[in-house]
């Protein structure tokens, strides 16, 4: 299977009146980090001591900035003067197809956190990073819990053929997801405060988006519903 050295992804915003807003993004096919362009500084609300989630393994005397909120500093800087609801056409453009859909200017910046978050560095959003190689843009909720069962089943076959002990129950899927929704909070609660300091922003754009990551609780409802959509392999 060949792999190249770099995975691309191009998100492109054009609006009714005709402005345009693309962001082009590199991912090292190694690491699974994106691959930044050089800055001569970041904003100090960026910084470890003043971002950082109270689970977070990094430490500050080794990182003086946080990497997912290094992440998001143009992001926000693109959509600051733009409500959460207004409506654009978005292009994605990956190595293999591309994308269309008008929607939402929320729909659009969440699809494109999606990459940003989990390949900014940030250790507990990081355990994403394989889903990265199939990135789904505007993905459904039941799209994103397949994509996320299927690739920890996945894994875990994989440990299971190597000779190790497999999580079929899928307890740690579930422990990863439920350390997102705390970095999310954390995240959340953190940019609000920004504007709360008068930075002209409109969290909106970024915080009603935070909410589309999901939170798995693994039981026989899920499974219920899951089931659905199985038919044919379940005998």
């Amino acid at each position: 299977m060949d792999q190249k050295s770099e995975l691309l992804f191009s998100y492109t915003f054009i609006f009714p009146n005709e402005q345009r807003k693309e962001f082009n993004i590199r991912i090292d096919s190694g690491t699974m980090n994106i691959i930044k362009t050089d800055r001569s500084s970041y904003p100090d609300w960026s910084k470890l001591n003043n971002f950082r989630c109270a689970h977070c393994p990094l430490d500050p005397k080794y990182f003086d900035y946080c990497p997912l909120a290094t992440n998001l500093v143009d992001i926000i800087a693109e959509f600051h003067d733009m409500p959460s609801f207004k409506h654009a056409e978005v292009f994605v453009v990956t190595d293999q197809r591309t994308y269309t859909k008008k929607t939402s200017l929320q729909a659009g910046v969440s699809s494109l956190l999606g990459i940003l978050m989990v390949s900014s560095g940030c250790p507990i959003m990081g355990r994403l990073k394989p889903m990265l190689h199939f990135h789904l843009p505007f993905a459904s909720l039941e799209e994103t819990q397949f994509r996320a069962l299927s690739f920890y089943l996945l894994s875990q076959y994989v440990t299971w053929k190597r000779g190790n002990a497999p999580d079929w129950d899928m307890n740690n899927l579930v422990n990863i997801y439920e350390d997102i929704r705390a970095l999310n909070h954390n995240v959340s609660k953190k940019i609000a405060n920004l504007e709360e300091m008068d930075t002209s922003i409109n969290s909106l754009v970024i915080l009603n988006n935070f909410a589309d990551y999901v939170t798995f609780t693994i039981d026989e409802k899920v499974l219920e519903e899951l089931e659905v959509y199985l038919k044919g392999f379940i005998e």
